[in-house]
C-alpha cells in the first residue's frame, strides 16, 4: 500500500468537510490551515510551575479555609482566577499583581 503525501491528505480532509466549514477555513487561509497539529492540552491536565492542576490548587486553597469562610461564589471566583493564572492570561495576572500591591499598602499603613 503506498504512502499519501500529507497535502493530499489534507486535500482529502478538506474536502471531506461540510461547505460551511470549507468556506470559513478559505477564509482564514487554506495554507495556514494544518490539520495534523497536536491538540492543546485540555484545561484540566494543564499543570503551573508548582506542577499542580487547577484542580489541585484549588482543592488545597479551599481546605486551608473554614467553610463559613466562602460561599460557591467565592469558590467559583478561586477557580476562575486559577485557570486564569494557569493560562497565563493578562486579565489574571493583573488582577494578582494589583491584589499583591494592595495587600503591601494595607500592611505599610497599618491596616492589617
Amino acid at each position: 500500500m503506498s504512502q499519501i503525501s500529507p497535502e493530499k491528505r489534507k486535500k482529502m480532509i478538506f474536502d471531506s468537510m461540510s461547505e460551511r466549514r470549507q468556506k470559513h477555513l478559505l477564509k482564514r487561509g487554506y495554507d495556514k490551515w494544518d490539520p495534523f497539529q497536536e491538540p492543546k492540552d485540555p484545561i484540566d491536565i494543564r499543570k503551573d510551575k508548582t506542577r499542580r492542576t487547577s484542580q489541585m490548587l484549588v482543592r488545597e486553597f479551599l481546605q486551608s479555609r473554614t467553610s463559613e469562610e466562602y460561599s460557591n461564589a467565592y469558590g467559583r471566583g478561586v477557580l476562575e482566577m486559577c485557570i486564569g493564572i494557569i493560562n497565563d492570561e493578562d486579565r489574571y495576572r493583573g488582577i494578582f499583581d494589583f491584589v499583591i500591591w494592595y495587600y503591601d499598602l494595607l500592611k505599610k499603613e497599618g491596616h492589617i
